[in-house]
């Protein structure tokens, strides 16, 4: 039987809180949608220089170029900026976005799909709007968009459409569910954020751990097998779909830092057989007492670089040290390091609203305990994990033996577990407590008991909180500058006294309310419209000190590309194919690759080998080193001096005198501290079967005379047969070799470069980038994602033509 549509009922009501939702983000963004203004996101800047070179190939050949010569003497792309033509996912991003600009896009997608989820567990259309903004405007949603996390957004705003989907299935009907949960996990995969899908897995992990026990407990189990099959096949489905960027990925990164190291003295006993070393990992570890800030923002200090106004201790001590009143304000307007806690640095902590919290306790008592046990454990093992070094035999456990879980670093993040679970659980608190007022025993008293916790730990804070330190780590380095210390740690005790009575108030306030419902005194439209507005404004504002209009400018990219003196000196030369090492900051900053070949460049998965090297002899100023990676000319920092051409670059390839053979690759890296690197070529015979020999080099040349960035092509002149060494990088998957037009083998050379015999006489010779993996993998994201949009269009179909089955959702 076809199921009739009411226009009023079912479709009206979705699209008002989609024109919420588009309202919010264009009040927000406005700077962005009306006046053209962008945001000078360090990342983004980032990604824009170490892209470069990929989109400019891209623009003048319409092909992907796979490899780029622009970030640490060269590496794939696959983690830069690479598009796979046969998935299909970004076109739906696209539409579900309305095309809106980076950032406002992103709110409103995660707008978008938390309102999906709630709405799958039968939340009202009100109710699901105020739970869509809380989980929207949590406080990281924006934070992580002021410093340019842009793909690590999107990565989580679409966890709640996968989470939408298994609801779906597992509770009401399953192949519409299971259609849902594959395109929430295609999206969510889509931008390739993997540490953000991996802590969205261990929250599934859990919830199918719940599922189980009470599926057996109540006789069930066989019907949530079968729904998991469903399930398990649009998983893999929505793999399928993303399978390009997910298989190239997977093979390159066993090469980079996120794989196993070969040298067997690389680092500490800190450092695990594969992935991370653990001090890279842990370094941003969320405090114990820093988890508060779920509840009062500023309980440790906000960022790192807060400002403040005339009203701030720190502004009068600076009168009172003499200085004239405007500057002391213009220091405090820049910004003061008002954070304390134990992380090196902070753009600002996770808030997920007083309120939120609030209901989030109220939920551990009403909402069914499979919901609650499921909720309360992820969001215990999300806080648990944000520790880091802070609960050591725990997270170092788990960094050592849970699978793929030492790949990842910022442990701080595993909060994004509990901006999620702890909205998720508050709304369904809200919605029991607006269903079932009357069937609910001691309602009002739970009530008052959730809030006496929660407003009564902001109370406290608020009462006590002179008894902290405030001391932060960066206070002795300020205290030498000459910064009024005691006054900054004023400032610090004032921002958390401020915040501790803001969420008392709105505790006490969203509290109100709902006791005046239970009591009749209200209606429930009155009580939703109510807390939404108060969530509302406690979001909107936290979130507006970290993200708001006055961070937005006209022309920030154009203005942060234009050339430098030393960049306009350097490209005086002509010849493109040389390098660059920006010496101030070389291996967190990609703006120089916008402009030339770096030696350095900014990237949090570059090749293992080439970081050993910059750890074992770049950072140790081995000339060698440099010569042999081509590097011409440093850029000094210094305005007297800002280029300095590098003594004896050895172009892009040379024949050499001699092999020296190794045996082991600690071997090879230590060779690389005494050798010349155009004479000699070190070889680990280990891997390579070369033996020690000597050439005559005397009248053999070669000259690059082709350059692209995944083809290279040189020609040879070889009186005798001998070694040349390429100062390019050497990637095995994928690079090919080829002498003549026939493919030959190459060798790896010097730790990280390649390098080739060659025979007497004159040669061309060819290396192409052409990975195997990126053709089957786009192979594979083409059919998959032919048939996620078949899945799309029948459940659409589907939901339209069948009657919903019997609602099963219990919360």
């Amino acid at each position: 039987m076809t199921a009739s549509i009411d226009f009023k009922r079912d479709v009206l009501p979705h699209l008002i809180a989609i024109l919420i939702f588009l309202a919010l983000t264009a009040v927000y963004f406005a700077p962005v949608l009306f006046e053209g203004k962008a945001m000078a996101q360090h990342d983004i800047l980032q990604f824009k220089g170490g892209a470069k070179e990929i989109q400019d190939y891209r623009e003048a050949t319409g092909e992907e170029t796979l490899w780029t010569n622009s970030m640490f003497g060269g590496m794939p792309s696959y983690l830069i900026n690479t598009r796979y033509p046969g998935d299909f996912s970004g076109y739906i991003h696209t539409l579900l976005t309305f095309n809106l600009p980076a950032m406002a896009g992103n709110i409103f997608i995660t707008l978008l799909c938390a309102y999906i989820l709630l709405v799958t567990l039968r939340l009202n259309t009100w109710l699901s709007v105020v739970g869509a903004i809380a989980f929207a405007f949590t406080s990281y949603n924006f934070i992580i968009l002021e410093a340019g996390h842009n793909t690590k957004s999107l990565t989580i705003a679409y966890i709640p459409l996968v989470l939408a989907g298994m609801f779906y299935a597992l509770r009401r009907n399953v192949w519409i569910g299971a259609a849902i949960f594959a395109l929430g996990l295609t999206l969510n995969l889509h931008f390739n954020h993997l540490q953000m899908t991996y802590y969205m897995l261990l929250m599934v992990l859990i919830w199918v751990v719940v599922e189980v026990i009470y599926a057996l407990k109540q006789g069930r189990i066989a019907d949530l097998v079968k729904r998991g099959l469903v399930l398990g096949i649009a998983a893999i489905l929505a793999v399928g779909v993303n399978f390009g960027r997910l298989y190239t990925v997977a093979e390159y990164s066993q090469h980079s830092i996120r794989g196993k190291s070969e040298l067997s003295v690389a680092n500490s006993g800190d450092k695990t057989s594969s992935g991370l070393d653990r001090d890279y990992a842990f370094s941003w570890s969320y405090g114990v007492g820093e988890t508060i800030t779920l509840l009062i923002p500023d309980f440790y200090g906000g960022s790192s670089n807060t400002p403040l106004d005339k009203d701030s201790d720190s502004y009068n001590a600076f009168l009172k040290m003499g200085m004239p009143p405007v500057q002391a304000e213009q220091i405090v307007e820049q910004g003061l390091p008002t954070y304390w806690g134990p992380q090196p640095m902070t753009s600002g902590p996770v808030y997920v609203g007083a309120i939120i919290c609030f209901l989030f306790v109220l939920g551990l008592f009403i909402v069914n305990k499979p919901t609650r046990i499921w909720l309360a454990a992820a969001t215990l093992l999300s806080i648990l994990l944000a520790w880091g070094n802070h609960f050591e035999a725990f997270n170092y456990f788990m960094f050592d033996y849970f699978p793929g879980y030492n790949k990842f670093r910022a442990v701080s993040s595993a909060l994004v577990i509990a901006q999620i679970t702890i909205p998720l659980l508050g709304m369904l608190a809200l919605y029991r407590l607006i269903r079932d007022r009357v069937t609910i025993k001691d309602l009002d008293k739970k009530l008052l008991i959730a809030g006496g916790i929660t407003a009564g730990i902001s109370l406290l804070v608020w009462l006590f909180a002179g008894s902290a330190s405030f001391a932060g780590t960066v206070d002795q380095q300020l205290q030498q500058s000459g910064f009024p210390i005691d006054a900054i740690r004023a400032d610090r005790e004032s921002m958390m006294r401020s915040d501790a009575l803001r969420s008392f108030v709105f505790i006490a306030l969203s509290v109100g309310l709902l006791y005046f419902y239970l009591k009749g005194k209200l209606s429930s439209t009155v009580a939703i419209a109510g807390i939404g507005l108060l969530v509302l404004v406690d979001l909107w504002g936290v979130n507006k000190r970290y993200l708001n209009d006055g961070d937005f400018e006209k022309r920030v990219v154009e203005n942060h590309f234009q050339p430098t003196p030393a960049d306009q000196m350097i490209l005086q030369d002509k010849d493109p194919n040389y390098r660059v090492l920006y010496l101030p900051n070389p291996f967190n900053d990609a703006r120089t690759s916008y402009f030339h070949k770096s030696v350095g460049g900014y990237h949090g998965a570059k090749l293992r080998r080439y970081q050993d090297v910059i750890d074992r002899h770049i950072v140790q100023n081995n000339l060698e080193v440099l010569r042999m990676l081509n590097t011409r000319y440093v850029i000094t920092g210094d305005q007297q001096q800002p280029v300095q051409r590098v003594p004896g670059a050895l172009g892009n390839a040379w024949f050499v005198e001699e092999v020296k053979t190794v045996n082991t690759p600690d071997e090879e890296i230590e060779a690389l501290t005494d050798f010349e690197a155009n004479k000699t070529a070190v070889v680990d015979v280990s891997k390579f079967k070369v033996p020690a020999q000597n050439f005559n080099t005397e009248g053999s040349t070669i000259e690059l005379t082709e350059y692209q960035p995944n083809e290279l092509k040189y020609a040879v002149k070889a009186t005798q047969s001998g070694l040349v060494v390429f100062s390019e990088v050497y990637y095995a998957d994928g690079w090919q070799a080829y002498l003549n037009g026939q493919p030959v083998e190459h060798i790896r050379a010097n730790y990280i470069l390649r390098a080739m015999p060659v025979p007497a006489g004159k040669h061309t010779i060819e290396f192409r980038f052409e990975p195997k993996s990126y053709t089957i993998g786009n192979t594979v994201s083409l059919v998959s994602s032919i048939l996620l949009l078949l899945v799309l269009g029948g459940a659409i179909f589907y939901s339209i033509r069948k009657k919903p089955e019997p609602e099963k959702v219990n919360v």
